[in-house]
């Protein structure tokens, strides 16, 4: 088998075996065609562990965007970016072992250690400064429904209105990986919804929709990630918030909220629809009460 014949039959294997989206197929078809680009390979069997450590100083002495430069960033793809193709390669490497394929084997190529992942969420007051800054019905509505169901900005957009059950306070959601979960809603949320459908002239199956002259006359209404990104960084600012507040910023405050509040990480690791706890333990560092409580009790006696 050549390598070609390989990607392709992997990429197709993604798609239909593992049911990934059609999103996630053109991801690692871009990042392991970055990796043949370098190679210059025809067979598998030329994949070594010398190759990919050429591949892996490649990818880290990469030169930053035009665009990064100008706006002062770091040189070089980050060290996330660099691990996604070296994923991208093991998972490769991984199907071609179960095809009897000759390969180097995936647990050859070791990820390269990440810098620790920065959360930013609101504080209290925060995040009430940012919920009552809306003036207008629609925003309030996508504002107090982020931070209800720490919602990723594009499972709001893709919600129709039939989704949300006002009566039981819960709907379902597919997120990633087409992992299904329940969400629910807070009663402010369900009464800021409910003030913003009751006004709706509009019979558009989306649950948040553009605003316009006539919006009844036009066709597919629904909002799109970027409108909210923006939508959010305008309200931010309105509220006076220094921090970079973008939707993710609701559903990090979300979970915090939580963890504050007592609940367990396994519980928000479901409401977050995390397929793994590891990554929902980036938020125990800044909600554990118990380090705060130990550092009052403790730290500075002399001073006292």
């Amino acid at each position: 088998m050549d390598i070609k014949t390989l990607l392709k039959d992997y990429l197709d294997y993604l798609e239909i075996e593992k049911n990934r989206s059609v999103k996630t197929r053109v991801n690692y078809e871009r990042y392991l065609k970055r990796f043949l680009d370098f190679a210059k390979i025809s067979k598998p069997e030329q994949i070594s562990q010398d190759l990919v450590r050429q591949y892996r100083l490649w990818l880290n002495r990469q030169p930053a965007r035009p665009l990064d430069n100008a706006r002062g960033k770091p040189a070089g793809l980050k060290k996330n970016t660099q691990n996604y193709y070296l994923i991208a390669l093991r998972n490769l490497l991984k199907y071609a072992a179960k095809r009897d394929v000759k390969i180097l084997p995936a647990d050859k190529i070791e990820l390269g250690k990440q810098s620790e992942r920065q959360v930013i969420f609101l504080e209290n007051n925060e995040l009430e400064r940012l919920l009552n800054a809306p003036d207008n019905l629609r925003d309030r509505a996508i504002l107090e429904l982020l931070f209800s169901t720490g919602l990723r900005v594009s499972e709001l957009c893709a919600l129709n209105r039939d989704s949300i059950n006002f009566k039981s306070g819960e709907f379902a959601v597919r997120g990633k990986g087409d992992k299904v979960r329940l969400v629910f809603l807070s009663d402010t949320a369900k009464t800021a919804m409910k003030n913003y459908l009751e006004k709706r002239g509009d019979i558009d199956p989306a649950l948040f929709i553009r605003g316009g002259k006539n919006p009844a006359k036009e066709n597919n209404l629904r909002l799109t990630s970027r409108s909210i990104e923006r939508m959010v960084k305008h309200y931010s600012a309105k509220a006076g918030l220094s921090k970079k507040i973008t939707p993710h910023s609701l559903r990090h405050s979300f979970a915090t909220d939580l963890l504050m509040n007592g609940a367990d990480i396994r519980s928000v690791q479901e409401l977050l629809g995390h397929s793994s706890i590891i990554t929902t333990q980036i938020y125990t560092h800044i909600t554990n009460k118990q380090l705060r409580e130990v550092h009052q009790a403790f730290h500075s006696k002399r001073r006292k």
